[in-house]
């Protein structure tokens, strides 16, 4: 089991180095509009999962941003070997956030509650 502050820091780290590679080497047009909203790396420093979001709210969008991120998994993660310094790249998973929905659900409801008063 690793420490959790070097979980911490590896997750920012791959983070922020998939943020960069999805802006500058990914040129692949279905994950334009992916935003990176955090990493979990696991208590052995063997996987990563990826929550991203975007800004569309179709399912055929949120299917092919996932399609998209799938494909490029393999150059994202061989990008990171090079930039990242641990011993075994994580096995990457991109999984959708939809806290960013959930929000504006809530957001809605509240401002339904005030106009009915």
């Amino acid at each position: 089991m690793a420490n959790p502050q070097r979980a911490g820091r590896l997750s920012q780290e791959i983070q922020r180095d998939v943020t960069d590679l999805l802006l500058k080497r990914v040129r692949d047009p279905r994950v334009q509009d992916v935003t990176i909203t955090s990493v979990d790396v696991t208590g052995d420093l063997q996987g990563a999962t990826i929550y991203y979001s975007i800004l569309s709210d179709l399912a055929s969008d949120a299917k092919k941003a996932q399609d998209g991120l799938e494909a490029a998994t393999g150059l994202i993660r061989k990008e990171l070997g090079s930039r990242l310094t641990v011993y075994k790249i994580p096995e990457l998973k991109f999984v959708r956030d939809t806290s960013v929905q959930y929000g504006n659900h809530i957001e809605e409801l509240i401002k339904k509650l005030h106009k009915e008063n």
